[in-house]
């Protein structure tokens, strides 16, 4: 596989069926945030080459379309099961490139592998309908109308570093089993990962043109792409920032974006606590942090809030710091240097505001242990900002209410988790929640998925989830019999 896409360190794009350099010659170098070698260069395309592949894949689409959908859910079943065929070389480089656990890399190509499967699947369960005129006042039995739906021509995927693989895919897949082709922008840190995975497209017999790849950096081209004539529809996820910044530069384009969260975990004073620490501590540390749906922060009951505390204290002590290569590791440096440093700067903040270090506060270049901070009040920057790192905050409420406001004051609206064994209380607290999803009983995070996800306020526009993911990449469109009246 890696002759075909590599060419003496340098990593070609996927266009029209072949793997192409850039002509600019310009290179952006990838290197491993394990240990600073070099894991291979990207070509950082011109607006010139963006251009061309985005025609390509728009001359594609008609005929794409007009495949039967048994036949494009063939090719999909095909490439679910190479993924498994390449799981492990798939996964190596994904260790290597984003310094992800060799266990979590792993389970990230056998998750897209089961993703496609349930695509497949879902896409041909999708069924238009047929209304009657008459159920409408001053209509007749003359008139009818077939609905059904339709691809909305060229998407633009543009997927983050944390799961380059799985969260390209969960864009590719239901664009291009609903018959639309599609222009793939992976994160720079991360390209590699999606280039070998793009592989397994081509593999599967996906005809040219269907899928096909840009790499650069967004700063260069990102404005281009996003606001180029001949997308019809953008999937994105990544920050906030980012994502406020596309929806104002693309005018009257429909947009599909996960952004950033600042995901609460209430415990309130009937939890089971024990289970509760392992669920938090699960869902605030996996990857060091580094997920939207990652555990933030922990609203307690003041009640309950010690013993809770020495819970989490003791389970975090536990998580194995190091090289993501190795077996079990937990928290694995960060994807970059910059990133340590923004952890370690809210870190700071707290301290000086007078929080309470329970543990961690420890860094080793761009390895940042994982750190649990007490006594968290509404003036620290911990309490509102997303860290995307192995960093824990918790506060304490004297109220469910004060919970709940705390809560909402977020400007975040991704997940929530509520830990009570009283669901009526549950119930009512997650009715009150300001976000996409309320988890009962366990730690936020994505999936199954085939359940809505979604979030609200700055994390997010519309619904993704399978079905909900191919309906957004289609549109409806109705055409109107009308008999001849006897």
């Amino acid at each position: 596989m890696l002759k075909e896409i590599c060419h003496e360190g340098v990593y070609k794009n996927y266009i029209n069926g072949e793997w192409k350099l850039s002509n600019t010659g310009n290179l952006i170098d990838i290197f491993s945030p394990i240990d600073g070698s070099k894991v291979g260069s990207i070509p950082a395309m011109s607006k010139e080459e963006v251009d061309e592949v985005i025609l390509t894949a728009k001359a594609a689409q008609k005929e794409w379309a007009d495949v039967p959908l048994i036949e494009r859910a063939k090719i999909l079943n095909k490439v679910a099961f190479l993924l498994l065929d390449y799981q492990k070389e798939i996964a190596d480089i994904m260790v290597v490139e984003i310094a992800k656990d060799i266990t979590s890399s792993l389970a990230e190509v056998k998750r897209t592998s089961d993703f496609i499967l349930f695509t497949a699947d879902a896409a041909k369960q999708m069924r238009g309908e047929m209304l009657s005129a008459d159920a409408f006042p001053g209509y007749g039995k003359d008139r009818v109308s077939f609905v059904n739906r339709y691809p909305l021509g060229t998407v633009l995927a543009i997927s983050p570093f944390n799961y380059p693989v799985n969260l390209s895919v969960s864009k590719i897949a239901p664009a291009i089993v609903a018959g639309n082709t599609v222009v793939l922008k992976p994160p720079t840190q991360g390209s590699i990962s999606a280039l070998y995975m793009a592989k397994i497209f081509e593999m599967a017999g996906l005809p040219k043109g269907v899928l096909n790849t840009i790499t650069g950096r967004g700063s260069e081209i990102g404005d281009y792409a996003v606001t180029h004539d001949s997308i019809d529809f953008i999937n994105f996820t990544g920050s906030t920032e980012i994502g406020r910044h596309i929806s104002k530069v693309t005018v009257m384009k429909p947009l599909l974006m996960e952004l950033g969260g600042k995901d609460a975990a209430i415990v309130l004073e009937d939890a089971d606590l024990e289970e509760a620490a392992k669920d938090i501590v699960n869902g605030a540390f996996s990857y060091s942090g580094q997920r939207c749906t990652a555990v933030k922060r922990v609203i307690v009951k003041e009640e309950v809030a010690d013993e809770l505390v020495g819970y989490i204290k003791d389970r975090v002590r536990k998580l194995k710091v190091g090289d993501p290569r190795k077996k079990d590791t937990v928290i694995v440096p960060l994807i970059s240097n910059e990133a340590a440093d923004f952890v370690c700067e809210l870190i700071e903040d707290a301290l000086d505001k007078g929080a309470t270090l329970l543990l961690g506060n420890k860094r080793e270049k761009n390895i940042v242990y994982p750190t649990l901070i007490d006594n968290i009040t509404e003036d620290m920057r911990l309490a509102w900002e997303e860290p995307f790192g192995p960093v824990l905050p918790i506060m304490r409420v004297e109220s469910t209410e004060k919970a709940i406001e705390i809560a909402n004051k977020s400007e975040y609206g991704l997940q929530s988790a509520v830990f009570t064994k009283n669901i009526d209380q549950a119930f009512h607290i997650a009715n009150q929640l300001d976000v996409g999803t309320v988890q009962i009983n366990n730690k936020t995070e994505r999936g199954p998925d085939h359940f809505p996800f979604l979030g609200v306020k700055a994390s997010g526009m519309g619904i993704q989830g399978i079905r909900y993911s191919i309906e957004a990449m289609t549109r409806v469109k109705a055409m109107v019999i009308n008999f001849e009246k006897k």
